[in-house]
């Protein structure tokens, strides 16, 4: 379909649905070449339909994969068991033996809690996965506002999300064991190098504490590669779950509107270049076009798909994005009709806000103002691009 008819079918989408629009650039900038905060005020805007139509395909899981946990099996070399020799040195030597031997066992025994611990991570992210993939296939083909089955499952959703964050917890515990392994091996190693220095030793003591520095330098490196595989581990898998805390919200919102969103809009915007900065107080929109226009003029405008639309594509292109949220009362009906109007406006940008908010939106990106219009026929909320 070439783009003239394409672009027919918007319009006639846009006289069938006028309760909420938004504008074209927004969603298709390199059809058009334009800023979606500049140009004209009159430029044609977007319905609901056309929102929904130009929707990309939403995975059917989770927006996140988890992400890879390390693979190594931390398996201590041994110890090579020694005659006592008799000698000052000779015992000293045992001494190391014995204290090695204790510490390759906590290694093992932490190594083994390591790998129960990926195992449950593992198995915890497909339930995890597996339960957000079966909402998500609900929602994307339409079901009810607040379905209690999309309900109960994202409660086992969360509660496989609860599981993975109190498997990092254990393996925090387990980093902190590591590292006064760690500890121990450097003492150890320092040990065995010192007695080297010791008078009064015999040949067979320096060939058995060769042995025995070389078996320390080893778990030296293993406990080290363990206590960075670990380290790592509880980084990427920390990440991962405050990831999914805020997809777990916006997914919360679609099933309450019954609708399909997709990623929180909180990690589009932290994807590519970090935290946005602070809104601060509402820029004048005058000569402005809106990114979306919400008309408030019936009971439960389906407002949020197009609006969860709308934002994503904005945040996708430019991370650190900030809005302007204006409730927009018309300018009609004498003081008190402009007063009861102006008030239900205030509620309904605040309700859009909630709506963002939920959906991932930091909150502070956000500048909320009102204003009257002689132009506006009903209640409107306006979201501009800042």
């Amino acid at each position: 379909m070439n783009f003239s008819k394409f672009r027919a079918l918007i319009v006639g989408a846009t006289l069938i649905l006028p309760a909420c629009s938004f504008s074209e650039s927004a969603l298709w900038p390199s059809l058009t070449g334009e800023d979606p905060a500049a140009g004209p005020a009159t430029q044609p805007a977007q319905s609901v339909a056309s929102a929904q139509a130009a929707q990309p395909a939403v995975d059917g899981g989770a927006g996140t994969p988890a992400p890879q946990l390390g693979t190594t099996n931390f398996q201590p070399v041994g110890v090579t068991p020694g005659q006592d020799t008799g000698t000052f040195v000779g015992r000293k030597v045992a001494e190391l033996r014995s204290e090695l031997e204790r510490l390759q066992a906590q290694v093992g025994t932490n190594n083994g809690g390591l790998q129960e611990l990926r195992a449950n991570m593992i198995s915890n992210a497909q339930n995890y996965h597996g339960t957000v993939a079966a909402v998500n296939a609900r929602l994307q083909v339409g079901t009810t506002p607040g379905n209690p089955i999309l309900v109960q499952q994202f409660s086992t959703a969360q509660t496989a999300l609860d599981k993975l964050n109190s498997d990092i917890a254990s393996m925090n515990k387990l980093a902190t064991a590591s590292s006064a392994m760690s500890t121990m091996s450097s003492y150890l190693s320092e040990s065995t190098r010192a007695a080297f220095g010791v008078s009064g030793a015999v040949d067979e003591d320096h060939r058995q504490l060769s042995i025995l520095q070389d078996e320390v330098d080893q778990t030296v490196v293993l406990i080290e590669r363990l206590l960075t595989e670990v380290t790592d581990d509880i980084r990427r898998q920390s990440n991962y779950v405050a990831t999914e805390r805020s997809n777990l919200n916006t997914l919360a919102a679609g099933i309450k509107t019954g609708e399909i969103y997709g990623a929180s809009l909180g990690n589009v915007a932290t994807a590519a270049s970090g935290p946005g900065p602070i809104a601060g107080k509402a820029m004048d929109t005058t000569n402005r076009r809106p990114l979306v226009v919400i008309r408030f003029d019936r009971n439960n405008v389906p407002y949020q798909q197009a609006l969860y639309n709308a934002v994503s594509r904005v945040l996708e292109r430019r991370p650190n994005s900030a809005f302007d949220l204006v409730a927009v009362a018309p300018l009609t009906g004498g003081p008190a009709r402009v007063a009861l109007n102006s008030n239900k406006v205030r509620r309904n940008a605040e309700e859009v806000l909630r709506s963002l908010t939920e959906m991932g939106l930091p909150p502070e990106r956000v500048a909320v103002s009102s204003k009257t219009s002689n132009t506006a026929t009903t209640n409107e909320v306006h979201l501009y691009l800042r």
